[in-house]
């Protein structure tokens, strides 16, 4: 294995160089266009002299002090990891590779006739910082389609899963079980040198985002439906495919909602339980199906991934007692009650931001675009015009806007995709996308095992004992 990636290496060296003028610019047209593998190996070593350089400038400084509140406070704001797919500013809100969500839904391709990013150039993005092309998007849609297949084994345990287990646990076995043919865990059983890590764990990770779909459909049909699947079509997109699994393929505009929703539900920076949790368990050389299955066993919390199913039935309830169209003042009141029986707002505040989430602006402009009279968004708007203020009124929130799950669950109904447990299993088709990025950079990074220090509340009291 080691012999053939250094002989791809070699020979990747001696293909010409698309023209380019850096990170985030569209790549010239060479007679073939690179593949996103060889264009990952040409970025590893300059990659490598970077962090070097950083380590060696800048290695010794400090970001700030850690605070007994952050200790006993989940960590919470303190910077301790490096994710590079995307940073999130309380502000600004996230960038993909320093790319706002309205830039991306700008520059990355599209489907013929679409108006909504692609999400492979999303993960094109993600892994090299660099917009791709309409024929590199192609290739990599051909490319997933043609790795598509789940192994037989794999569909039978599926198959075999009660009906009555949660689809998030369906999910999590079933991306577990892919361990079984991972590149990457047999390539370390025969001894791959380090240096040559990520060419295994580039494998794994495309296989891994490439049979996602096969196996949310497959769950989804054997709980909601009859069990039958249609077959991956080879020329259509991911997202195309991940809709006709489920049963939306023949509306175009679900499969547009589809390309919108894996895209920005992609990455949200490292320190999310799931994207933290994939590249805490890939540290010790797990390999990306058992690193990205802990990582949905995060998700999977109701803290986490839940928070969409949470706004549905909040709503539903709001419906149910004020109907279909209740004045402001009901809905305020609505939401004064919510305050006082001592709930939170599901869908408003964030750990980090600090404005209207953009993710949930951009579902907002997808709605008033394709369903901008249903009954349930026209509540979601209502509300947004009125919980920010009652927030603020009431000091329950230091950022009172919304975020994204205020907005995904109800197109996703709108749609027919009303089971509400399975939202969490869409979720995680698009997380995979920004831990398998980080994961493939930190084996080509030689990213050490990750062990920070802990401490006893005893440990912590003697420490300040005498100490103003």
């Amino acid at each position: 294995m080691a012999a053939s990636l250094r002989a791809a290496l070699k020979y990747q060296a001696r293909l010409p160089v698309a023209s380019r003028t850096g990170f985030g610019s569209l790549r010239g047209m060479a007679s073939k266009p690179q593949t996103l593998k060889e264009r990952f190996a040409e970025l590893i070593p300059k990659e490598i002299e970077n962090v070097k350089a950083i380590r060696a400038e800048h290695g010794k400084k400090a970001f700030g002090p850690v605070t007994v509140d952050q200790v006993y406070g989940g960590m919470r704001g303190l910077p301790a990891l490096l994710w590079d797919g995307s940073v999130l500013d309380a502000e600004e809100g996230i960038r993909f590779r320093g790319h706002t969500i309205p830039d991306i839904q700008k520059a990355l391709p599209k489907a013929p006739g679409g108006q909504e990013p692609l999400p492979e150039g999303l993960f094109w993005l993600l892994l090299t910082g660099e917009i791709p092309t309409e024929e590199q998007v192609r290739g990599l849609s051909a490319e997933w389609a043609a790795r598509a297949s789940l192994p037989s084994f794999v569909e039978e345990l599926i198959d075999r899963c009660p009906s009555t287990l949660h689809p998030m646990s369906q999910f999590s076995l079933a991306v577990t079980a892919l361990n079984h043919d991972s590149a990457f865990a047999k390539a370390y059983s025969e001894g791959i040198s380090k240096k040559d890590y990520w060419g295994p764990t580039f494998e794994d990770s495309m296989d891994l985002i490439a049979k996602l779909p096969a196996i949310a459909g497959r769950i989804y049909r054997n709980v909601y439906g009859d069990g039958k699947l249609p077959a991956i079509d080879l020329n259509k997109d991911y997202s195309a495919n991940l809709s006709t699994l489920l049963g939306f393929g023949d509306n175009e505009a679900f499969v547009e909602l589809m390309r919108l929703y894996i895209t920005i539900h992609s990455d949200h920076e490292g320190g999310n339980v799931s994207a933290h949790t994939g590249k805490l368990v890939g540290s010790a050389l797990s390999d990306p199906f058992l690193s990205f299955a802990a990582s949905l066993n995060g998700l999977a919390g109701p803290l986490h991934g839940l928070a969409n199913q949470e706004v549905l039935v909040w709503l539903m309830k709001m419906k149910k007692q004020l109907g279909e169209n209740p004045s402001d003042d009901a809905v305020r009141e609505y939401i004064w009650g919510t305050l006082n029986s001592g709930q939170v707002i599901p869908g408003y505040g964030h750990a980090v931001l600090r404005k209207t989430d953009p993710r949930y602006t951009a579902q907002r402009e997808f709605a008033q675009k394709h369903l901008p009279t249903d009954p349930f968004f026209k509540m979601v708007g209502q509300i947004y015009d009125i919980a920010p203020k009652v927030l603020l009124e009431a000091g329950k929130a230091k950022n009172p806007w919304p975020n994204v799950d205020a907005h995904s669950g109800v197109l996703l109904t709108y749609y027919g995709l009303s089971q509400m447990q399975f939202y969490t299993v869409l979720f995680g088709v698009s997380r995979a996308f920004g831990v398998a990025a980080q994961l493939c950079w930190d084996r080509a990074l030689g990213a050490p095992l990750e062990r920070p220090k802990s401490y006893s509340s005893a440990a912590i009291k003697k420490m300040f004992e005498g100490k103003p």
